[in-house]
């Protein structure tokens, strides 16, 4: 964070000082988890039934913050004293940030793949210069300041993510780190049961294009007719991506190799160029194309841009991360998280980088379908099958319309299996696994990602018979 005296912190915040010098400091990190804290930071107490920040204000106190931003005094700490320490943060994040008028902003929206094509642009951004873009989903109102107070005198690029479970969720969190370029990537169905319905989502995702000045930049999808349609929300320059013919920049003569690596001809109004990703799954040619789209506004040459593209790899965790184990099985761990798109996108893998070897599907429930949870799970089950996936495992009762979807289909050649939990699996997997296998594992965060544990530490091929 850029350094900031508790007094400035205080105006930031309509905060009130207590037992804290006025002329004191802040030169170090914003943290709400004690653990973090250094010399020079601001501790953040939130209140909380189990855990209250406000019991290791003094253990932060030790560890060299210079005061404590909280909703109660502690005897003894220095205090910025406010009625809503979330509240608080926010405006300290949007203080600092209007403090760095060199500062671009970026904010990427939609369904699906907003933390992968975070990770991407942030690796094109920091060739350029100083990037804060941490790795993981820090999308929410606790997530999205703590990024932003990252940022210093020196950062170039603020790459943030925005989540939305309602309407208006994306607009605030515009309001507290104003974008200056907005990605939208797709409108899906994640989280449908909250929203409603996709003219919904699409109406909250847009949110994010309408919070840009006249001079920004959206960077929209055209492949997708709802993130299309939002150029008409915005007096910022729209660049559109995509496969259509008519986007602006647009990858054309897509292949995959056995790994499922795409390669493409990039196409640009500055001419051609070839790129060859060193990514996995199909869906990855549309995350670097908008992850391009950024780089080519910030100046970034197109020679070194395809370059560029073809260096990108994975940064957060549990996202299409594909390796190989010694005993020539092949897992796709895809664990984090899940929705039908999602689910699609990475079936859709598995069958590339599967094809001609045994295939095996576990996937797990998905959560916040509302009334379109069996359907949305049923026809997820009905793609591993039309796609010819040899095995699925479905984890969890919950989950079982992905069985139901898949045995419904009756030329499928596979065999699907309903087990209770993720133990239950990794037992199926220990006898059933052979060399040459390849195994996708996803759902919701449902402990999902403990059969990739499992798959990953058997560096001896237990489950090889």
């Amino acid at each position: 964070m850029i350094a900031l005296s508790l007094a400035e912190v205080a105006a930031a915040v309509d905060g009130r000082l207590v037992g804290a010098d006025p002329a004191a400091t802040v030169t170090g990190s914003v943290e709400f988890d004690s653990r973090k804290v250094g010399p020079g930071s601001l501790f953040v107490a939130f209140p909380g039934e189990k855990v209250d920040g406000h019991d290791y204000a003094a253990t932060a106190i030790q560890a060299g913050a210079v005061a404590v931003l909280g909703t109660r005094e502690v005897p003894g700490v220095p205090m910025v004293l406010v009625d809503d320490a979330l509240t608080a943060m926010g405006r300290l994040a949007r203080a600092a940030v209007d403090r760095l008028p060199g500062l671009t902003v970026i904010g990427v929206t939609g369904s699906s793949g907003k933390t992968t094509t975070k990770d991407l642009i942030g690796q094109l951004t920091t060739r350029l210069g100083a990037t804060v873009a941490p790795p993981g989903s820090f999308n929410n109102e606790l997530g999205h300041p703590y990024t932003a107070l990252q940022a210093g005198p020196d950062t170039r690029y603020l790459v943030m993510e925005k989540g939305s479970r309602g309407i208006g969720h994306v607009r605030y969190l515009c309001e507290l780190v104003p974008p200056r370029i907005s990605v939208v990537l797709n409108v899906g169905t994640s989280h449908i049961g909250e929203f409603g319905s996709q003219d919904n989502i699409a109406l909250a995702k847009g949110e994010l294009v309408e919070a840009l000045p006249s001079d920004g930049l959206a960077v929209l999808n055209a492949d997708d007719p709802r993130v299309d349609a939002m150029a008409s929300r915005t007096e910022a320059r729209v660049v559109r991506y995509g496969e259509a013919p008519d986007a602006d920049l647009r990858a054309e003569d897509v292949t995959l190799d056995e790994r499922g690596h795409a390669s493409y001809t990039l196409v640009t109004p500055e001419g051609r160029a070839s790129v060859r990703l060193g990514l996995s799954g199909r869906h990855q040619v549309g995350n670097t194309l908008a992850a391009a789209a950024v780089a080519r506004e910030l100046g970034m040459p197109l020679a070194e841009l395809a370059t560029a593209l073809g260096e990108l790899g994975l940064v957060s965790t549990r996202r299409m991360d594909v390796f190989d184990r010694p005993d020539g099985v092949t897992v796709i761990d895809d664990s984090y998280n899940a929705n039908p798109a999602s689910m699609a996108v990475a079936v859709r893998a598995l069958a590339s980088i599967g094809r001609g070897r045994r295939t095996v599907a576990v996937l797990g429930y998905m959560a916040e379908l509302g009334p379109f949870e069996f359907d949305g799970h049923a026809e997820v089950g009905q793609l591993v099958a039309e796609l010819g996936v040899d095995r699925l495992l479905v984890v969890g009762e919950p989950a079982a319309p992905i069985h139901e979807g898949a045995t419904a289909v009756g030329n499928w050649g596979g065999e699907s299996v309903l087990l209770t939990d993720q133990a239950a699996a990794v037992e199926v997997l220990r006898g059933e696994l052979r060399p040459g296998d390849v195994v996708l594992v996803k759902g919701s965060r449902y402990r999902t990602w403990e059969v990739a544990d499992a798959l990953r530490a058997d560096a001896d091929g237990e489950f090889a018979r």
